[in-house]
Parts: C-alpha cells; structure tokens; sequence
C-alpha cells in the first residue's frame, strides 16, 4: 500500500500533467501545423491577421 507521501506526489505529477496538457495543446497543434505545412507560411501571417 502506497505511503501518503507517494499518494500526494502522484497527485501533484497528475495535475501537473493536467495542467501542461490544458495549456500546451492548442500551441502544439499550431506548431506542428505550422511546421509540416507546405509552403510554409511566414511567421508574421501566422501572428497577424492583418498581415
């Protein structure tokens, strides 16, 4: 059976986890969209709408 240490250091490592996920996914997709697109686009059009 898990010590209470452990169980809170698994708590934290998931919502750590849950927390890089919620932030870190739209940017991943629009990197590797961006980076596996062809042509690929500049980056001041990718920022900018008006550009």
């Amino acid at each position: 059976m898990p010590s209470e240490e452990t169980k809170e250091s698994i708590i934290k490592a998931v919502e750590l986890g849950r927390t890089l996920l919620h932030y870190g996914w739209i940017p991943l997709i629009i990197y590797v969209g961006f980076t596996q697109s062809d042509p690929q686009p500049s980056l001041i059009k990718l920022i900018s709408p008006l550009a």
